[in-house]
């Protein structure tokens, strides 16, 4: 689903080029799931946006779902994104104007979705909001938009769910919540999930773990069990 051959991405600045990322190669397998932790400024956000086709590398083979994005415009990007992604940002990215059904219907009325609301009600019920289709953002508590946003991801059921930090605003409680919503969801429409986390326990919720550390991949926690060494009997 996911493969990133020797991704830099570097990136102007006063002071000279920053280099974000430092040759990163990773695959993901269709339907796995794969947390990426690290510590701050280690390139987790930019490398998700590379694999969402909302930053272009700067070397390196991005290809996602066997579609090579260094060769789309930005219009085959964003096409690309609405048939294939859903993500889900720290700060929800909800628009104030519009109610929640609305924004839900959003991506799947560009879709060309003749069904965009039926759909998008039947997303929000599914996260436990079918009480609040008629809400704004601004009358929604941080769970409950934050659930609106995972609804607004989930609708067009994606190959490919990118999370990113998608509990960073929320209490244990609630982000507790939203993530159980979100693995049942993924498991629902089998869908692969990239999930960025700062938490190890959630972390541990996928079945690998991948570490970044400036820009670069250093040794997975879960690359699975060791196998045992054969040790020789000793002589009798």
């Amino acid at each position: 689903m996911i493969d990133l051959a020797d991704v830099e991405l570097t990136l102007p600045s006063s002071a000279g080029p920053v280099h974000i990322l430092r040759g990163l190669t990773l695959s993901v397998d269709t339907g796995q799931s794969v947390s990426v932790v690290g510590p701050s400024g280690s390139g987790k956000s930019s490398m998700m946006m590379i694999v969402a086709g909302l930053e272009r590398a700067s070397a390196g083979r991005v290809a996602v779902g066997g579609q090579d994005l260094g060769g789309l415009s930005e219009d085959n990007l964003a096409r690309f994104r609405r048939e294939t992604l859903g993500i889900v940002f720290q700060d929800f990215h909800l628009v104030p104007t519009m109610t929640a059904l609305e924004n839900v219907a959003i991506p799947l009325e560009l879709a060309g979705r003749d069904d965009a609301f039926d759909r998008a009600g039947d997303s929000l019920r599914s996260v436990g909001l079918g009480h609040r289709l008629q809400h704004y953002p601004g009358q929604l508590s941080g769970g409950e938009q934050q659930r609106t946003a995972l609804a607004r991801a989930v609708a067009a059921a994606p190959k490919l769910i990118l999370a990113d930090e998608p509990t960073g605003n929320l209490d244990g409680d609630t982000g507790g919540q939203v993530i159980d919503l979100l693995f049942d969801l993924r498991a629902r429409h089998g869908s692969t999930l990239l999930l960025i986390t700062h938490d190890q326990s959630l972390a541990s919720r996928c079945e690998r773990t991948v570490n970044l550390r400036d820009g670069l991949i250093v040794p997975e926690a879960n690359a699975g069990p060791v196998a045992p060494i054969a040790l020789a009997h000793p002589a009798q």
